[in-house]
């Protein structure tokens, strides 16, 4: 077994369209290029959703690797290169589920210097103590394969993937911004918000854009000088002070002008109140129909929609039927974090390499959020050290391209995502079972 072990996990090489893109190629060959490098006694283990099998719709079985290999070659002939002094070993995620049940894909891989192990959970021994890895995915309810190694026992997500992700992509190019591709950066449960901020910010006429932006930014207003009016007209108050207030008379034209809009947003603002009705009634229908499905609501498992707890759940089962057990590596959700159990041992996600967009609550008004772009490009390292296990993580800094439209960098002007989890750079374990 290698004295040092390297960790990375969904890298989501490959899809349709645009999907086939990778963001970090430059990143991911310069660590690759470094491990070879560090001339060490070293294993680099894949957890799972190396590709984008579930994305891939046009071409079948194997086939779907040759063409993931064709479209990132670079990254694959420095995989052959780093292979030859360190050992590489891939796990089987949801997305790259086939690798489980087809042993074409394992000479492909070996080519490459890739050895592909389909078992659902590894481990490795570090200083007396055991790391164990899985990729997550039989924790989580949408994901999981009802008979693991069956092509045919496919999970929800994989409908999901096929229909909504893979679909997007080959559809991105129609948008006036090619922001659909993007969608498997955006946590599933936020993908109908996340289509409705892109809508409005890039896809919506401009005109419609611009009364919609007015309406929006005054709608807290204009719901005090409905109230208002209601008051008035109920003869509670004499007069509705919110649009008849000596502001407004002081700034002459510009004050008839706001007293016009707010007016003109108070009839609007009234007919979608009276259209509201009926739809409030239609919308608690459909919510019913869809928890019964077990879409959403409280039926749906806290892993369906990337909570960590199931997660944690399933490590500190591990621990307690594993006491030799010092370190549990997991990815899938891709949030990345590690946590030290009041015994000492740790609890840590990997992570992903792809895009993550961050909902960003607009400055004022009632405007959509902004979706904003970042990267967490990450790796972990364990190695014993003077009989402790030491659990390294290291960041490679990627700033993601410019891509919010004007008015987008508008309304959270000064507002960024808040920081991610911070990570401890160096973490020791004790190598004393509990």
């Amino acid at each position: 077994m290698a004295s040092v072990l390297y960790f990375v996990s969904d890298l989501h090489f490959g899809g349709d369209g645009d999907l086939r893109h990778c963001d970090f190629t430059d990143e991911f060959i310069a660590f690759l290029r470094g491990l070879a490098e560090k001339g060490e006694d070293a294993e680099l283990i894949i957890a799972g959703d190396t590709f984008g099998f579930w994305e891939t719709t046009t071409v079948k079985g194997t086939a779907k690797l040759d063409k993931i290999i064709a479209d990132h070659q670079a990254i694959f002939d420095q995989l052959r290169r780093t292979g030859e002094t360190v050992a590489i070993t891939l796990m089987v995620g949801n997305h790259d589920y086939d690798l489980a049940c087809d042993p074409g894909f394992a000479p492909k891989l070996a080519a490459y210097n890739i050895r592909l192990d389909t078992a659902i959970s590894l481990s490795r021994p570090v200083a007396g103590r055991t790391v164990w890895i899985e990729h997550g995915q039989q924790s989580d309810a949408f994901n999981a394969s009802p008979d693991y190694g069956n092509l045919y026992a496919l999970p929800v997500g994989y409908f999901i993937t096929e229909t909504v992700v893979a679909g997007a992509s080959r559809l991105s190019t129609f948008g006036r911004g090619n922001w659909l591709k993007d969608i498997r950066s955006v946590a599933t449960e936020q993908i109908p918000d996340w289509i409705l901020s892109n809508y409005f910010y890039r896809e919506m006429s401009w005109v419609i854009r611009a009364v919609a932006t007015v309406f929006l930014l005054l709608l807290a207003f204009t719901l005090l000088a409905l109230a208002g009016e209601g008051l008035r007209v109920a003869g509670i108050i004499n007069d509705n002070f919110v649009i008849n207030n000596p502001l407004f008379r002081s700034l002459g034209f510009v004050g008839n002008i706001l007293h016009v809009i707010i007016v003109f947003n108070m009839v609007i603002l009234f007919f979608m109140l009276v259209v509201a009705v009926p739809g409030v009634v239609v919308l608690h229908d459909l919510k019913s129909t869809l928890r019964r499905f077990q879409i959403t609501g409280s039926e749906v498992s806290s892993a369906a929609v990337h909570s960590n707890q199931a997660y944690v759940e399933r490590a500190r089962t591990v621990f307690a039927e594993h006491p030799d057990v010092a370190v549990y590596l997991f990815g899938h959700t891709h949030d990345a974090f590690l946590e030290r159990e009041p015994d000492g041992r740790v609890i840590a996600n990997l992570g992903t390499w792809l895009k993550i967009l961050h909902r960003v609550p607009v400055r004022f008004g009632y405007l959509p959020g902004v979706y904003y772009p970042t990267f967490r490009l990450n790796y972990f390292r364990i190695h014993g050290e003077d009989g402790q296990v030491v659990v390294s993580y290291v960041e490679a800094p990627k700033t993601p391209a410019s891509e919010l439209t004007w008015q987008q960098k508008l309304v959270i002007i000064g507002k960024k995502p808040p920081p991610p989890k911070p990570i401890a750079a160096r973490t020791v374990v004790e190598t004393r079972a509990p």
